[in-house]
């Protein structure tokens, strides 16, 4: 294909790479604007690591699958409703001063969404009122504690099963089934078709029109990751709309490129105070396959196999932040956290984007990981790197339920290392 032949990992590699390519568990599944975070509440200016400007303090909060939030489906919706407060309290108790909170997790809603139905999450059954408002709450609540509310979407996901029949009868899905492809033991939207490009930036935009939250922010799934001896069945959209392109692939990052830029586009025309931020799989293209990528040894590269083109989407200005996954530790040979920090860093020198790494919080103490996670400063050492590039601007851990059980004391270690004091986000 006029590519060089990417390097394999080993199969442990492999499979640590492939366990990061979330925001959550697989088995689960900057800023030209303000926010709207209130000046009330203990948050002090500046603070944090000396000399350091104001900077993010993330958490990320699943639904999918019921991940973090709620414990269970079905539960009462004022045990739901409480459980998300105890999570923006646990937020305001670790010194964050953000949450990315996921309310459209498989082309459903945790608001009251005139497109998609309610999110089986909540009740147990898709298109069941909840009887309350999920993310009116965490808005209204969030700002009240000195929080940001990132509303945390999913574009293109439908289902985490392939049967059709799971869904609601009035589904979009089921209302148009030439708009989805089954992949993976999944379904998805094809996002090769405009009429799906425009219905899903309508659906996620919606919430942005009805609440004032900080930032819209998308996680690391566009075309899906690859599955072996599966091909993403989308002949038919590209005979229709891919005249024009080298191939299929160039097609398909031409796709995403307009989702990504008309939806900020479109963002800054209903809320301009609202960021856009993407939290991308970290490799965009490993050195061997491009000379701008960066000194790894990935199995996954998202300008290649997701069809993301993540450095682009900064140069361009598109985002107001970025969040790159750096989900693995210092000195990992196929994705060494110290080699991918700089290459970011470079990326988003001279732009106005904002960085902020990800963190992989669930690996600490894991069964499987390396040594370097079962060490509890392994996290807090990640921050003391970080502080020697100026455009890492914050950090986000993945999940608000290590968060909270805190792994081997890793996150109190990042809280009595670097977060003395609670401080405006970036």
């Amino acid at each position: 294909m006029g590519r060089l032949s990417r390097r394999t990992l080993t199969a442990a590699a492999a499979g640590a790479l492939a366990s990061a390519a979330l925001p959550g568990p697989a088995s689960a599944a900057a800023g030209r604007g303000t926010g709207s975070v209130p000046d009330t509440g203990p948050v002090a200016v500046g603070g944090g690591r000396p000399g350091r400007r104001p900077e993010l303090r993330g958490m990320w909060i699943a639904s999918v699958a019921n991940t973090d939030w709620p414990s269970a489906p079905g539960l009462p919706a004022e045990r739901q409703r409480q459980e998300l407060l105890d999570l923006l309290d646990l937020a305001v108790e670790r010194r964050l001063n953000a949450v990315m909170l996921q309310v459209r997790p498989t082309a459903d809603a945790l608001w009251p969404s005139p497109y998609e139905p309610w999110s089986r999450y909540l009740t147990g059954t898709q298109g069941q009122d909840p009887g309350w408002d999920p993310l009116g709450t965490a808005v209204q609540e969030a700002h009240r504690r000195g929080l940001q509310l990132h509303a945390w979407f999913n574009p293109y996901r439908v289902s985490m099963t392939a049967d059709p029949a799971a869904l609601l009868p009035t589904h979009p899905a089921r209302v148009h089934p030439d708009w989805v492809v089954a992949y993976g033991g999944k379904l998805y939207y094809n996002p090769g078709l405009p009429e799906v490009r425009r219905f899903v930036q309508d659906a996620m935009l919606d919430a942005v029109r009805r609440y004032p939250i900080d930032a819209v922010h998308w996680d690391d799934y566009f075309y899906p990751y690859p599955v072996a001896g599966q091909v993403f069945q989308d002949d038919d959209a590209y005979a229709r709309y891919g005249a024009g392109f080298p191939d299929r692939d160039a097609w398909r990052r031409n796709n995403i490129d307009l989702l990504v830029s008309e939806t900020a586009a479109r963002l800054k025309r209903i809320r301009p105070r609202t960021r856009f931020g993407i939290s991308p799989f970290a490799v965009w293209r490993n050195s061997t396959t491009d000379a701008l990528g960066s000194a790894t040894a990935a199995g996954v590269q998202t300008y290649d196999d997701l069809h993301a083109d993540t450095r682009k989407w900064v140069k361009e200005e598109w985002l107001d932040y970025v969040v790159p996954q750096v989900y693995w530790n210092i000195g990992f040979a196929a994705a060494d956290y110290a080699t991918l920090v700089p290459w970011w860093s470079d990326v988003v020198a001279g732009t106005r984007v904002r960085l902020f790494i990800g963190e992989a919080l669930y690996k600490v103490g894991a069964a499987g990981q390396p040594a370097a996670w079962q060490d509890p400063a392994e996290l807090s050492r990640h921050l003391t790197f970080d502080a020697d590039f100026p455009q890492v601007r914050g950090n986000v851990y993945f999940s608000a339920t290590q968060v909270r059980s805190d792994p081997l004391g890793a996150m109190s270690r990042v809280v009595a290392d670097h977060y003395p004091k609670r401080v405006r986000p970036a």
